[in-house]
């Protein structure tokens, strides 16, 4: 999908001639005699690499191996947090000081792109597009141009008890029908076919949207400015949640189940699905459960096959100088080379974003994992992306709790998000 957005009318008055200011093209003045890029280039890394001190070593090595290639760039790579990071973007490109390039998600794209903070990158992969999972490359696509290089990904796949479905005599379910078929049988013993994560804290993109899209849904319209989860697709995704729930096919409390695995019904044995599972969560589930016991399998399947599957973008900021451009350029084409990718996500523990950078970890998991990648939605990037979840997470909680039926709750949920949807 070519993401559209409708760009903001009205920013501040200084956003908006700091962002005017800085948006003029490339200049003919930021490459050598020798044709070599030169400058001095900023980027904002956020912690990828959970353990500080390997994430300040990383990616001390990592600026000096790209100026040992390119000595006439002078790369500085600076270590945030997550802790308020869309304020603190904001600010930077509001006062048009700051990174030159920043690892974002792509909601956050489509947010500052609204308001001109992006510069599109096409130029960075130009050579190798065809070696990146397509998904990876739409999610950061917007009127037809790139505004962001995937530097990695987050994806998530179906990870099982298998032991509850031994002991009741099942094969592990991987269709929606499957799982209608051995819900009734595993509650017989007490048991809850799926895990579902109701807690507002939850995001949709991992817990409701896995199944609209699977059923053939998505959240907005293909222009961006309606809103679609109220659709058949939608409410057929909803009933589905809703019928387990009434079959006990879901914990009883699914409407509000909190995030964590330990203390979970997952982890008691009495849940046989994990229909959202990442490789830090499998370690979880193998130590309550048992290394034999969890077993993990392509996402789940509706009317299609989808999961969610998060890329890590590089963006190009609207605070980059023309004379800086080359620089930066030449450093998104950096960091996600294969090689660099390869080294990444050997210390992150995440995924790549490139066909040819293989997948770590064991064999069985690999394979899943790397079945997930091919069907992963990275999200529906929109300015009012979070806005809109924030609206319908309570409703679908009113549908799993009885108070509303699915039908009802995605009508009232879409009435309440399309408003907030025109304002943005």
């Amino acid at each position: 999908m070519k993401h559209r957005i409708a760009r903001a009318t009205a920013v501040t008055a200084v956003a908006a001639l700091a962002l005017t200011a800085c948006s003029a093209p490339a200049a003919d003045t930021d490459a050598g005699d020798d044709g070599a890029p030169k400058g001095e280039v900023t980027l904002w890394m956020y912690p990828v690499i959970r353990d500080e001190a390997a994430s300040k070593d990383f990616w001390e090595a990592a600026e000096a191996d790209y100026e040992k290639e390119f000595p006439d760039v002078d790369l500085t790579i600076e270590l945030q947090t997550f802790d308020k990071r869309d304020e603190q973007i904001s600010a930077a490109l509001a006062a048009n000081s700051g990174p030159d390039i920043v690892l974002i998600t792509p909601d956050q794209a489509a947010t500052y792109l609204n308001v001109g903070g992006l510069l599109p990158v096409d130029d960075a992969i130009e050579d190798e597009r065809d070696a990146f999972f397509p998904a990876t490359l739409e999610a950061a696509t917007f009127e037809d141009e790139l505004y962001g290089v995937p530097l990695f990904q987050n994806v998530f796949t179906t990870a099982y008890n298998k032991t509850v479905f031994d002991d009741a005599g099942l094969e592990l379910p991987t269709t929606w029908d499957e799982i209608r078929d051995a819900a009734p049988v595993l509650a017989d013993s007490g048991i809850a076919a799926m895990d579902y994560l109701g807690t507002p804290e939850q995001t949709l993109n991992l817990s409701f949207y896995p199944f609209l899209w699977q059923a053939g849904g998505t959240v907005f319209s293909d222009d961006g400015t309606e809103i679609a989860f109220d659709s058949k697709e939608g409410v057929e995704a909803l009933e589905f949640l809703v019928d387990l729930q009434k079959e006990g096919g879901l914990p009883a409390d699914a409407a509000t189940q909190s995030v964590g695995i330990e203390g979970s019904p997952l982890a008691a044995g009495t849940v046989g699905i994990r229909p959202t599972t990442q490789p830090s969560e499998l370690a979880q589930m193998r130590a309550a459960l048992g290394e034999e016991n969890v077993v993990v399998g392509p996402p789940l399947e509706g009317e299609t096959q989808a999961t969610y599957g998060n890329p890590g973008l590089l963006s190009l900021t609207s605070i980059n100088k023309s004379e800086n451009r080359a620089a930066a350029s030449s450093v998104l084409t950096f960091l996600t080379s294969k090689d660099f990718q390869t080294d990444l996500n050997a210390a992150a523990g995440n995924f790549p974003s490139r066909t040819d950078v293989e997948i770590a970890g064991p064999e069985a998991d690999r394979a899943a994992y790397e079945a997930a990648l091919k069907v992963a939605n990275p999200g529906e990037p929109n300015p009012a992306a979070r806005q809109v979840m924030a609206v319908l997470a309570p409703y679908i909680q009113s549908a799993l709790r009885g108070d509303l039926s699915a039908k009802d709750a995605l009508e009232k949920a879409a009435e309440e998000a399309q408003a907030v949807l025109d304002r943005s």
